[in-house]
């Protein structure tokens, strides 16, 4: 028997709305995928200095991690 597929978090959702209705404050992380402010010089998850600016990558990126529960370690998970 399978498990049930999980469901996303509804924050998580909210935030991938968010993020997606203003992908300018937004850019996605070239070594972990990860979504980061505009202002970020460093990833806070991999300390990766590359970033794709692109809109329609934010946007696709933000429905993507949106949709699936979180896989990834954070600073705010560790303090």
């Amino acid at each position: 028997m399978s498990k049930p597929a999980p469901t996303p978090d509804p924050s998580r959702e909210q935030k991938a709305a968010r993020i997606a209705a203003n992908p300018s404050a937004y850019k996605v992380c070239e070594g972990c995928d990860s979504i980061v402010g505009a202002g970020a010089a460093l990833c806070p998850n991999c300390h990766s200095f590359r970033f794709d600016i692109r809109a329609d990558r934010v946007v696709k990126q933000a429905l993507f991690l949106g949709a699936r529960e979180q896989s990834s370690v954070t600073a705010e998970d560790i303090s």
